[in-house]
């Protein structure tokens, strides 16, 4: 039988499990996954280890048909694709520690297919919504004129709300038109900045930013408290100025930071950029994550065909 230990936060966890647990949250530290998915494998292969200690199974035990048997359970709770592929790729990460630590000396997990997740394709603002966006946040206020040159330099840029308040006053160059971007998985990228968003970035340096300072804070976006916006601000801010300028584009009214995102992608493609130079402005490890705007585009055309041909 399995030792049970009393940790609160893992209580119904044996203590194997336990030690497992650490060892895969000293992995995700070490490897600089981000906050989200540091969050999700490790509350996924907690839920994991209680089910597999109510079975009496080790991590060294776990086997194929446990983990089918597993993921069955989680289907037929209803649990979406995308959701039991995250959990099996959180499974792996957790076993593969133990194949480092010579706890095992095969990963099952790498034997099972991760359900197909369905193609879901990103939500793209057009052109003249974005416009209609930016151009009706008014520039009175400090927080206006924050919002201006924050939203400005999202759209101009195509950060994620997360390197979007992570920048520091230093992370933007004037004298060559960049912002230095931590990303992902601690990447540093350069990316240009567009002449808006740099006019409206002086400006609210200039008027707005000494305005709302506090402190010695290094935080190029600051609230009204002084401090480094959250995640949580640009939504919330995001969503009061889109759902104002619904009047004039209605596209606007579901619009969020990553929709600023999604459409820098795809305005860059439509403008004929090369989908490898989009990778690095995004800061995407991966090409095929990138293609996903290929099919956006490939969309967007066959709309218009639908539309405009006689015998479409």
């Amino acid at each position: 039988m399995v030792a049970l230990a009393a940790n609160s936060d893992q209580a119904m966890c044996s203590s194997y499990w336990i030690g497992a647990l650490e060892a895969l949250e000293a992995d995700l530290t070490r490897r600089a996954t981000s906050a989200a998915t540091h969050r999700a494998y490790l509350s996924d292969a907690r839920q994991f280890a209680r089910w597999a200690t109510r079975r009496d199974l080790a991590p060294s035990e776990v086997g194929v048909r446990d983990l089918r048997r597993y993921l069955a359970a989680l289907a037929d709770k209803g649990e979406a694709s995308s959701t039991v592929a995250r959990k099996l790729a959180a499974l792996r990460a957790l076993l593969r520690v133990q194949i480092e630590l010579g706890h095992r000396s095969e990963n099952p997990a790498d034997l099972l297919r991760s359900p197909k997740r369905p193609q879901r394709l990103p939500r793209v603002l057009r052109p003249a919504d974005v416009e209609a966006l930016l151009d009706r946040i008014p520039a009175g206020s400090p927080l206006e004129l924050r919002d201006r040159a924050m939203f400005e330099l999202a759209y101009a840029c195509g950060l994620r709300a997360a390197e979007l308040v992570s920048l520091d006053i230093d992370s933007v160059d004037f004298d060559s038109e960049a912002v230095r971007v931590e990303g992902k998985g601690e990447r540093t990228r350069i990316v240009p900045v567009g002449e808006h968003a740099l006019r409206e970035l002086d400006r609210y340096l200039r008027q707005a930013r000494p305005a709302l300072e506090r402190g010695t804070t290094r935080a190029l976006l600051l609230s009204k408290s002084g401090q480094r916006l959250s995640t949580s601000d640009v939504r919330r801010r995001l969503r009061g100025w889109a759902r104002s300028a619904a009047g004039h584009a209605p596209g606007l009214a579901e619009a969020h930071p990553h929709s600023l995102r999604h459409s820098f992608a795809t305005h860059l493609l439509e403008g004929g950029a090369d989908l490898r130079a989009i990778q690095e402005l995004l800061g995407h490890a991966s090409i095929s994550t990138t293609q996903v705007y290929t099919r956006v585009e490939s969309g967007r055309l066959r709309s218009a065909y639908a539309r405009s041909h006689p015998r479409a």
